[in-house]
């Protein structure tokens, strides 16, 4: 179909554009210095190690399924289109402009190229991913899956909703907030007025076995284990520079966390692997179906005149 090779092409250019812009900034050479605190600096480090090492490969080999016509590249387009939305917005947006120094403003259009394609992404796998029509999970998985979105909320409101309730106060506390207050606004916007609505009404929807949960369901756990690597790596990198923030039990926990759901994201996306691979409409798909029956003698098919082996 056209628009699995063009999803395919938006994926390499998105895996290239992720690569290109990891390995300029700090992870890499440096050239991109973001307006940022140290912490700030460490955890943008530790993202930009999980975007080179593991999100720009996964667009890449999405987009190669994708080209081929494969019916799982929808699905796993979903989780590295959304990451780069959700990162590359906030590299954009939650950086001090005008309190720290820096120069990630001119290399606007390369991160604004970031954004722009994980939205664009984003929107052509979903329009495919519903003529590809894939599989109904089992009922315990559909309910494991529920219930992992369910969990994601809870953390979300376990993580932001302390902070957000020192930085309400007239004399905040925290050093995440005091440090880089942007980024903290931008990210508590984020993760409490988008994602966490969206994983709740997901799960909900799919323990009433709703359709239109499925592209959710792929995209956000699939989405939750990529971020879940670039906040393991950002913690990493926390520990590892004595990041006064730094927490070994959190680097811990989000590694075993990521982990979950990069089984769960296998276990969902494994039935997509099956014998047929080619969705509906797509030029492998129009060839099989040109090919004239093969049968026996009188040409007709055993299959279908019931002359087969028994």
């Amino acid at each position: 179909m056209h628009n699995t090779r063009t999803l395919g092409l938006e994926l390499v250019a998105l895996g290239l554009t992720i690569a290109t812009a990891a390995a300029l900034g700090p992870f890499g050479i440096g050239v991109i210095r973001y307006h940022t605190s140290a912490s700030g600096l460490n955890q943008i480090t530790g993202g930009d190690a999980a975007a080179l090492l593991l999100v720009a490969p996964a667009c890449i080999a999405a987009g190669i399924l994708s080209l081929r016509g494969h019916r799982a590249a929808p699905a796993l387009a979903l989780a590295p289109a959304l990451f780069a939305a959700y990162t590359y917005a906030q590299l954009i947006c939650g950086e001090e402009y005008g309190q720290r120094p820096g120069n990630n403003e001119r290399f606007f259009p390369l991160l604004y190229l970031a954004f722009a394609l994980g939205c664009t992404a984003a929107v052509t796998s979903w329009r495919v991913i519903g003529r590809t029509a894939p599989p109904a999970p089992a009922p315990r998985l559909r309910r494991t899956a529920a219930a992992t979105l369910f969990t994601v909320v809870l953390l979300l409101a376990a993580q932001h909703l302390p902070a957000l309730a020192d930085a309400m106060r007239d004399t905040p506390q925290r050093t995440e907030y005091l440090a880089s207050p942007t980024a903290f606004w931008l990210v508590k916007l984020m993760d409490l007025g988008l994602v966490a609505p969206a994983a709740f009404v997901t799960g909900a929807g799919l323990l009433r076995d709703a359709a239109w949960a499925r592209p959710p369901m792929y995209a956000l756990v699939g989405a939750y284990t990529l971020l879940g690597a670039s906040v393991t790596g950002m913690a990493i990198t926390m520990i590892v520079r004595h990041d006064p923030a730094a927490s070994q039990a959190f680097a811990a926990g989000f590694g075993a966390l990521t982990l979950a759901f990069a089984a769960l994201t296998y276990v969902l996306c494994r039935p997509l692997f099956g014998a047929d691979t080619q969705p509906p409409g797509s030029r492998a798909t129009r060839r099989q179906a040109a090919l004239p029956a093969r049968g026996g003698a009188d040409g007709q098919d055993r299959a279908v005149t019931g002359t087969g082996a028994l």
